[in-house]
């Protein structure tokens, strides 16, 4: 399952307000940011839209986070749901052995919140993937 997507964009508030009118009618609304003064210096800003179940932690859901494109960036960033951390552990491994590019080995990120255990690896292109367990998410 997908728990979360970067969308990379040049312009935050005209963007948010696209997303926001697109995805209202399946029932996403806007949640809250991130600011990146609060964690590590390659974390940048984020603004959330969730859908109802990611919002309201009532089950595992799935949430857009809108960033501010930098020069020449290209590529996807996405988060996918690990069911324990030792299953966030063996997809990094995998993903390492398989060629990908370590971009932050697995860990508890607390700057996120408590419970929030990932790890990051990049493909070829460029291409991100979090393989990330939250704590609060119910077991499948």
């Amino acid at each position: 399952m997908i728990d979360h997507v970067y969308i990379s964009v040049t312009d935050i508030d005209k963007s948010l307000a696209f997303y926001l009118a697109a995805l209202e009618p399946l029932g996403w609304r806007a949640f809250g940011n991130y600011e990146s003064a609060s964690g590590p210096a390659d974390v940048p800003d984020l603004f959330g839209l969730g859908d109802d179940t990611y919002v309201s932690g009532t089950g595992i859901g799935s949430s857009i986070w809108l960033r501010r494109r930098g020069p020449g960036e290209t590529g996807l960033y996405l988060g996918i749901v690990c069911a324990t951390n030792e299953a966030v552990d063996a997809a990094y491994a995998a993903a390492i052995g398989a060629g990908g590019v370590d971009e932050g080995a697995p860990a508890d990120r607390t700057y996120f919140a408590p419970g929030y255990y990932a790890a990051n690896v990049a493909d070829f292109d460029g291409n991100r993937l979090e393989f990330v367990r939250k704590a609060w998410n119910p077991a499948p």
